[in-house]
């Protein structure tokens, strides 16, 4: 059953109930429909008009299939009932920002505590966050300690079958929900119920050579050119470019030095001389201080802006694939490869551990194509003009 989070408050001086739940399309298609309905972009909600009985017109608008809960209160947090009286004034921009953040379900202090203490990375950290929050959401009002392993497998199975989520968002889930029971309580879940979904074998997108330079030929800015070709010369993951320091920079050896990648490896990569030219203008013009690439505030440049340049330039260049930053990782494999360059090296440059997540590639070089000739154009087939 899907869940959404209710409260009374008062927004723009008027009386409203705040519609509080994960992206959902049905959801939102339905919330549509209802009269008065807004949605707003200052508390990150729908919102509806108040009246006396709004939990039992949103049952029967629901037809009972959306369970309505009112948002739980603990200290320091809003306080939220079906009281009528319990109103909020949002008076603060930080109050109505950190909104979703003041309803979320508690997680177990001990869960991101042991996920930092194995010196998992910020992201990990983040997405089990978020996948054992949505877990016990799920199971709101159950004892943590008590939920079985057939109440997990329950779950699993609803986000397969009604929320048709990919075999990657399965696997993060079971992931989260193993760390906590085994590796935090020490209880171990039986593979019976919670199985693997089958790997997907899925090809990765992979732009030509003519691609990427019109893609790069949209590019105008110094520093925005630098980090998209410095990406696709050295195969490099997102995080990996904006976690560079200028240190990591050899211009005299031609290498590029990635520290604490993926997997807590350290490797070194391809520093190409039309980069290294690139990337001297650019020192000359922007003199960043530690981190090779900067925001305007100082820091570690936004990965959502460096995705921002790419769409942009590949939106502009008129390039149709669905391509994504990591798509020119994809693409400096695949072009080393049709050039001649052994697998094992192109492994290393890549920092795959196992050889056959590199081997990948060669399923979608052209590399040797041009001597294969389809059978159908040694037919002799006669044209109807």
């Amino acid at each position: 059953m899907e869940i959404i989070r209710i409260r009374v408050a008062t927004h723009n001086g008027k009386k409203r109930v705040l519609l509080i739940f994960d992206f959902e399309p049905r959801l939102i298609g339905k919330i549509k429909e209802l009269p008065g309905r807004r949605w707003s972009k200052t508390l990150n909600c729908w919102h509806i008009p108040y009246q006396k009985d709004y939990l039992a017109y949103l049952n029967e608008t629901f037809n009972k299939e959306v369970n309505f809960l009112p948002c739980k209160s603990t200290s320091n947090e809003y306080l939220l009932n079906h009281d009528e009286n319990a109103e909020v004034q949002f008076e603060s921009w930080q109050e109505r920002k950190n909104i979703s953040k003041k309803i979320s379900i508690e997680i177990p202090k001990e869960f991101e505590e042991t996920l930092r203490l194995k010196r998992y990375s910020e992201n990990t950290i983040k997405s089990y966050k978020s996948h054992f929050s949505r877990f016990l959401a799920y199971y709101s009002g159950y004892d943590l300690e008590q939920i079985t392993d057939e109440q997990i497998r329950a779950y699993l199975l609803y986000l397969v079958t009604k929320k048709s989520v990919s075999t990657s968002y399965q696997n993060q889930v079971i992931n989260a929900i193993k760390f906590y029971y085994e590796k935090i309580k020490d209880r171990p879940t039986s593979k019976h119920y919670l199985q693997r979904p089958k790997k997907e074998k899925k090809l990765p997108v992979v732009l030509s050579e003519e691609e990427v330079v019109n893609i790069l030929q949209q590019i105008v800015n110094l520093k925005h050119k630098c980090i998209i070709c410095l990406i696709y010369s050295a195969g490099l993951r997102l995080s990996e470019v904006i976690n560079l320091k200028i240190s990591d920079i050899d211009s005299h050896r031609k290498i590029i030095t990635i520290k604490g990648a993926k997997g807590k490896k350290d490797r070194i990569s391809l520093l190409s001389d039309r980069v290294l030219t690139l990337l001297r203008e650019y020192y000359k013009q922007y003199r960043p201080k530690e981190w090779l690439f900067e925001g305007q505030k100082g820091g570690k440049y936004s990965p959502k802006s460096v995705q921002n340049i790419f769409r942009a330039a590949c939106f502009k260049s008129g390039v149709k694939k669905h391509a994504t930053i990591h798509t020119l990782r994809h693409s400096f494999a695949t072009h080393l490869l049709e050039h001649g360059t052994d697998l094992r090296y192109i492994q290393e440059l890549l920092g795959h551990k196992n050889s056959k997540t590199t081997e990948i590639y060669t399923h979608i070089t052209k590399k040797g194509w041009d001597k294969i000739k389809s059978p159908i154009d040694s037919l002799n087939l006669v044209t109807n003009e």
